[in-house]
């Protein structure tokens, strides 16, 4: 395990692993695939979700999203409309979250601003509280998309491998909260150009 450790510390002096990656890998022996089951919580929706290191901030497909406001706090109303991968049945939820921040996105099409709210989502057998900008990724092949920040707290990547864990998560796993200072928000980034 020491081995392991400082052939860890090395790729991470030698800028392969920067900032909170670095302490994944070395905290976590976990390695997930580029796709990977995961489960919407509470609402039970199995999803398959690509990790995408192109990606800062995690995205999700949501429908009618309509800013409000709620007891003098901004919040944001959408519709997840998502296939569940265990039953192959449609999922539909109606879901009310207060809005965290605004995003600006730049692709090639130009610029598009989005809402950014925390969800629960269970990955392996942990849950996490995550900022997700919302999207309709109707036309995307996969509903979420597990950015950076997300795959931060999960462990490592390999992009060659799909499918390595199943979301097992149930009502006794604890959250495990988002913390604001972790990975350095911004209100830019590059576009998550997916789904091929």
């Amino acid at each position: 395990m020491k081995i392991l450790g400082k052939i860890l510390m090395t790729v991470a002096a030698a800028g392969l692993l920067t900032g909170a990656g670095a302490a994944a890998a070395e905290s976590s022996s976990k390695v997930f695939g580029w796709i990977e089951k995961a489960e919407m919580m509470p609402w039970n929706i199995k999803v398959k979700a690509k990790l995408d290191s192109g990606a800062l901030t995690s995205s999700i497909d949501a429908r009618d999203v309509e800013r409000f406001e709620k007891d003098g706090e901004d919040w944001v109303r959408f519709r997840f409309e998502m296939k569940d991968m265990d039953s192959g049945e449609k999922a539909s939820e109606d879901v009310e979250r207060p809005l965290k921040r605004g995003l600006s996105v730049r692709g090639a099409g130009g610029s598009d601003e989005r809402p950014v709210v925390l969800l629960n989502i269970c990955v392996g057998d942990k849950i996490f509280e995550e900022e997700f900008s919302l999207r309709d990724r109707g036309e995307m092949f996969y509903p979420v998309l597990l950015g950076r920040r997300t795959i931060a707290h999960l462990g490592l990547l390999d992009v060659q491998k799909t499918f390595m864990h199943d979301a097992q998560c149930d009502d006794d796993t604890p959250v495990i909260k988002n913390d604001p200072d972790d990975a350095g928000a911004s209100d830019d980034e590059d576009d998550d150009q997916d789904d091929e």
